[in-house]
């Protein structure tokens, strides 16, 4: 067995523990692989590979991408390169849509009788990447709402009064931009997508042929009889197995750190060696991503 996570937020995005702190904590967990994914941002990556070298983990940059599609889509990377102008474009233009689509929830939340004001919201997050979870923390810190649930539900998830769509790429993009940031491409948690057998099957080619490697089969969001349906699938398309539990630290204070897999059901030699050729990387290289 191997004790593993690629799928890890922090402050940088919608966690709440800090990319040093990922990395400490997964230490102590004796994980073997760690990943940090934040959501359009590499900004936590310096600070999480080099915390990882002081606590002699093995440390892998990553990434998440949310992709256009009328359901939850998520494109994970890995093994990508810090500084890639290719990445650094596209981040730049969810950022901005992210920011419009805040603005918009920001706005309909008032005409609910929620206002808040955009610093206050800022406050919330750490990093570059402000979402819809550091607009819940300021709903509950004003006392619009008791707790983070009751803000999704009743204002900020997809059937809340203030929801807002934003504007992603789509997943071909996401895909194709990873592999030129020097990654390889994962579909996360595929329960999340609510697609049945035959349409993820559909899906799934349609990425494949635009450069996926792997399917997210054990994540937080799945059971053990999920787990089993996504590694047959997996197997059956030819795609690569990965594992991460989607920590975000106390906003989702259900789901822990570390996922135990069966070696032969995970490519981890391939991922070890993917996370050791990132090792080199001058200091310098690192710095230019966010």
């Amino acid at each position: 067995m191997r004790r593993v996570d690629l799928h890890v937020h922090s402050t940088a995005s919608d966690g709440t523990a800090t990319p040093e702190e990922v990395a400490l904590m997964a230490g102590k967990g004796r994980l073997d692989l760690v990943a940090l994914t934040d959501h359009d941002t590499t900004a936590g990556l310096p600070e999480f590979l080099e915390a990882c070298v002081r606590s002699s983990l093995t440390g892998l940059t990553g990434i998440e991408l949310s992709a256009e599609a009328p359901y939850t889509l998520h494109i994970l990377g890995y093994g990508i390169v810090l500084g890639s102008s290719v990445l650094e474009r596209h981040l730049c233009r969810l950022r901005e849509r992210r920011r419009e689509r805040n603005e918009a929830v920001r706005l309909r939340l008032a005409d609910l009788g929620c206002p808040l004001e955009a610093e206050e919201i800022e406050r919330e997050a750490c990093g570059d990447v402000v979402a819809r979870p550091h607009i819940a923390r300021a709903l509950v810190r004003r006392g619009y709402v008791p707790d983070m649930t009751t803000a999704f539900q009743r204002f900020l998830g997809r059937d809340g009064a203030a929801y807002v769509p934003r504007r992603r790429l789509d997943a071909e993009s996401c895909i194709e931009t990873i592999g030129a940031a020097g990654g390889v491409a994962s579909l996360a948690h595929p329960i999340q997508t609510g697609l049945d057998d035959d349409e993820l099957k559909r899906l799934l080619f349609r990425l494949k042929d635009a450069g996926l490697w792997g399917l997210e089969c054990y994540s937080g969001h799945h059971a053990a009889a999920e787990r089993l349906r996504f590694l047959r699938l997996a197997a059956e398309m030819g795609l690569e197995p990965t594992a991460g539990s989607d920590y975000h630290g106390a906003n989702r204070p259900d789901v822990a750190l570390g996922v135990e897999i069966e070696e032969s059901h995970f490519p981890y030699l391939f991922l070890m060696n993917l996370a050791s050729s990132r090792e080199g990387f001058p200091k310098s290289s690192l710095q230019d991503g966010f």
